[in-house]
């Protein structure tokens, strides 16, 4: 030792050092680790649905108790990779405490959460949130709704475009039908057979137009001009055309078709998940015209649980407040007293459905905010600042000019709800020295009016502006933005690992019920 470090002591450090026992995993856990309120938590469900997945035979598996506390207790330390996971089995203390030492590889864990969990995520959280509300922690009374977009696994430059497929489909359609149109012995010998009927894959009948023909009506035309070129020598110009409409319309015809079901009403899809549509991320809100593959993440939350979630196709929450609540009844049998959302939410058919079920509403509508402004009230040509005659069923413009009562216009929800819009237009505008701060449009100023929808407003912002409202508001901001943010900033997650609707639902399930237990061990 160098002179001067003589009075200098250090604690024993011998890497060798045997010890008398080993030593136990459980004394170095700390009693109010968050790993034991997983393991406490998981050992109180009732897992029987998981349990009977295994068929039995063959060698022993893994306990789906323990991989589940290993996936749950995983997510709370922002570890989502399959591999990282099995690294943790092997490394990390609290994960070999939890698992008893038990170490699966990176297959097993990941086959287990896509497959086995895919069956069992809602049981799972269901018996998670029945823990929640036997604890008191979850009275169902205020059901806070939210929702976010979250990247999907997919390539963001592979993609497929409802409008471009049914483009090429259509220009398809017209070169097939110039090409079968140039065979006029088929078409003679088509006209002998059938008259004035269309062909069979076509309906049969007198009708004009028609959706084109599909890929079945192709192959049977392909075959009949098969078995008629085979009867005599071959034409070329037909042999030719023949194998145009085989090697190259079919399959093209085949890959539209496969591309529509796939689409199925959605404008597009990525061609590495098919169930990812192309959405605009919140994060990317600043670069214009940022489209990424991703999901549409739907959240219920009472004092910052999680009591509700489901994973969506569509990108406008306008239509997803039924179906979630509709979950809801299903899993816990029955609703919320109170619904808690903004305006993204604030249609005549939530409204409607939520007036139905008894359940007090407290959503916002697109214009509430802007409404309270005194700015907004003072803009002259807003409509819903005209002046309205009831008697007469007209509206006043700034001008004095009336605009009278057209006819009603009938339209139909994507969930098939059937609303009601008034039309209503002006007399003449021509003269008037206003219209151009009125209107952008080349003839009368023209109104579509929602009585239905104007009165459930109404009633909302009653509610909205009453205290009530204004503390459930002010919780709003609070509650599922909260979970959002743990979620997606705490914990990093802002892009999914699995594919498809299904993983991706057992995903983000996890992920609830890896919050809900973070979320109860700092109560």
């Amino acid at each position: 030792m160098k002179k001067g470090h003589n009075k200098v002591t250090f604690k024993p450090y011998t890497m060798d050092q045997p010890a008398l026992l080993p030593p136990s995993l459980e004394e170095l856990i700390p009693e109010d680790h968050l790993v034991r309120v997983v393991n406490r938590v998981m050992d109180e469900l009732d897992l029987e649905p998981i349990l009977n997945e295994y068929k039995g035979g063959g060698t022993s598996s893994y306990h789906p108790r323990m991989m589940l506390k290993v996936l749950v207790y995983a997510n709370t330390q922002k570890v989502n990779s399959s591999r990282q996971i099995a690294k943790g089995l092997r490394e990390n203390v609290n994960f070999m405490w939890i698992s008893g030492n038990n170490r699966p590889d990176f297959r097993t864990i990941n086959r287990f959460r896509s497959s086995v969990m895919k069956e069992g995520i809602e049981v799972v959280f269901s018996e998670v949130l029945q823990y929640l509300i036997e604890e008191g922690y979850v009275t169902l009374e205020n059901y806070f709704l939210d929702g976010t977009k979250i990247e999907a696994n997919a390539n963001k430059y592979k993609w497929v475009w409802a409008k471009s497929t049914a483009k090429y489909k259509e220009r398809l359609q017209k070169k097939i039908q110039e090409l079968l149109g140039n065979i006029e012995q088929e078409n003679e010998a088509e006209q002998e057979a059938y008259g004035d009927k269309d062909l069979e894959e076509m309906g049969g009948g007198n009708k004009q137009g028609g959706g084109g023909i599909d890929s079945e009506g192709l192959q049977k035309r392909i075959e009949r001009l098969n078995e008629r070129l085979a009867d005599k020598m071959k034409d070329k110009r037909e042999a030719k055309v023949l194998r145009t409409l085989q090697e190259d319309c079919l399959p093209r015809q085949k890959k539209y078709e496969e591309q529509e079901k796939i689409l199925a009403g959605r404008n597009s899809y990525s061609k590495t998940d098919h169930d990812a549509t192309f959405m605009r991320m919140k994060e990317d809100a600043m670069l214009n015209g940022q489209l990424k593959p991703g999901y549409n993440v739907q959240i219920g939350t009472e004092n910052q649980f999680v009591v509700g979630f489901s994973i969506h196709q569509k990108t406008n929450d306008m239509n997803l407040l039924i179906p979630r609540l509709d979950q809801v009844q299903r899993r816990l049998g029955r609703l919320p007293r109170t619904v808690v959302a903004d305006a993204g939410y604030g249609s005549e058919e939530n409204y409607a459905y939520l007036e139905q079920a008894g359940v007090e509403g407290y959503v916002k509508y697109p214009l509430f905010s802007k409404l309270q402004k005194r700015s907004w009230r003072k803009q002259r040509f807003r409509v819903e600042n005209w002046e309205y005659d009831p008697t007469k069923d007209e509206y006043i413009c700034p001008s004095q000019q009336r605009l009278t009562f057209l006819g009603p216009r009938y339209r139909i929800t994507d969930n098939g709800y059937h609303t009601s819009i008034r039309e209503y237009e002006c007399s003449s505008c021509a003269s008037c020295p206003l219209k151009p701060q009125c209107t952008r449009g080349v003839g009368n100023r023209q109104l579509w009016v929602n009585p239905t929808l104007i009165r459930y407003q109404q009633q909302a912002r009653e509610k909205l502006i009453s205290d009530q409202g204004k503390r459930l508001r002010s919780r709003r901001g609070v509650e599922a933005e909260s979970v959002f943010g743990r979620i997606k900033q705490d914990w990093g997650f802002r892009r999914f690992t699995l594919r498809g609707m299904e993983k991706v639902k057992t995903e983000w399930g996890l992920l609830c019920i890896a919050h809900n237990i973070a979320k109860l061990a700092v109560q």
